[in-house]
């Protein structure tokens, strides 16, 4: 399976004032504050930092925001973004396979994934859960077509 057929995939179930393929994205100079806000409003669990809404620059997880928070209390809730985000952001591209990047965002520890054209501008984010989802329908059609040999169908 391809990011291509994850974006494909991705639903907006639980999230009705989101669309499937919506891009948050917040800049830099906001406060961590109003990045908790967006990320609780719309049930999401990252922000992608950017400029001009179309190349990523970071990424702000809620957990960038915990360990922050742990670290210097809650007066980081008005520090700017640009202080938390993760600045060297892993993006993917609608060409990868899905197994390769379940397994970057394994190794790497992290949940986000911004996918970008050629020129690098954002078309889609997928998420860890996104990347498992498509892997279980994947094992599923496999499996029934497995049976489905097996049976005789």
């Amino acid at each position: 399976m391809l990011v291509r057929q994850l974006l494909s995939m991705k639903d907006s179930a639980g999230k009705p004032e989101l669309e499937s393929r919506t891009i948050l994205t917040i800049k830099p100079d906001a406060t961590v504050s109003e990045a908790v806000q967006m990320l609780a409003k719309h049930r999401i669990g990252a922000v992608v930092v950017s400029d001009d809404g179309e190349t990523p620059t970071g990424i702000l997880s809620e957990r960038d925001v915990v360990r922050q928070l742990a670290a210097k209390g809650t007066a980081v809730l008005d520090s700017p973004i640009s202080e938390l985000m993760t600045r060297e952001v892993q993006t993917c591209t609608t060409a990868e396979d899905a197994l390769a990047i379940l397994e970057r965002m394994t190794k790497g520890r992290f949940r986000h994934l911004p996918v970008v054209d050629d020129g690098g501008r954002m078309i889609g984010v997928v998420s860890i859960g996104d990347a498992v989802s498509g892997r279980l329908k994947e094992l599923a059609a496999e499996k029934d077509a497995l049976t489905g040999m097996i049976m005789g169908n």
